[in-house]
């Protein structure tokens, strides 16, 4: 029987990989820590403690999103406006 996270899983990878293209430090470096992640709690069979997993992921996912609404916040300040 497979499980019924396995797609909302998948789906939060596909979604970080995409997000983790233009990391600071470089898509690469932020690949390799998310498969390393996933990878460590593959064997997490509990569904409350999957849901748990998928909540901090996506509290991964709306964090990067800031960190990049703000680095393109602060390229348009800069281009308009002299400090």
């Amino acid at each position: 029987m497979a499980n019924p996270l396995r797609a909302e899983v998948v789906r939060l990878y596909k979604n970080l990989l995409y997000l983790g293209r233009e990391y600071p430090k470089g898509g690469d470096y932020f690949r390799d820590r998310l498969r390393s992640a996933f990878s460590n709690n593959r064997s997490v069979q509990d569904p409350a403690q999957v849901q748990q997993l998928i909540a901090r992921g996506e509290f991964v996912a709306r964090e990067l999103e800031a960190l990049y609404y703000l680095r393109k916040y602060r390229a348009m300040k800069k281009r308009y406006y002299e400090e």
